[in-house]
């Protein structure tokens, strides 16, 4: 069965970082492009960043140089290294995993930045 579980959100101020965690088990990790979306209360869910099965990377653009994705295919987990938060980046945080026609999702991890 396949499982991503998003640990790692919470309550932050701006300017703070916070890092994000992915455990993934069920399925062969390091075959799969893992990224982060986000969704914020009304709004559309959205790209954050992407990991290739590489090790390649890329981030939105609104988030370049702010935030950094990592895998450790040992562990079978992905992170994200969130810097420099503001209070727009408040939302779900959700992890997904995808290989061709297959595509898997997290339950997604609240981070809101309020001061």
């Amino acid at each position: 069965q396949v499982q991503l579980v998003e640990s790692g959100g919470g309550l932050v101020q701006p300017g703070g970082s916070l890092r994000l965690s992915c455990a993934a088990s069920g399925f062969t990790f390091s075959s799969y492009a893992m990224s982060w979306y986000r969704q914020a209360p009304g709004k559309e869910r959205e790209f954050v960043a992407l990991i290739s099965r590489f090790g390649g990377t890329n981030i939105a653009d609104s988030m370049k140089g702010r935030f950094t994705i990592s895998r450790d295919n040992a562990k079978n987990t992905v992170s994200l290294q969130m810097n420099s938060l503001k209070p727009e980046d408040t939302a779900v945080y959700y992890c997904n995993a995808r290989r061709a026609s297959e595509n898997y999702w997290g339950q997604g991890t609240q981070v809101t930045v309020s001061s």
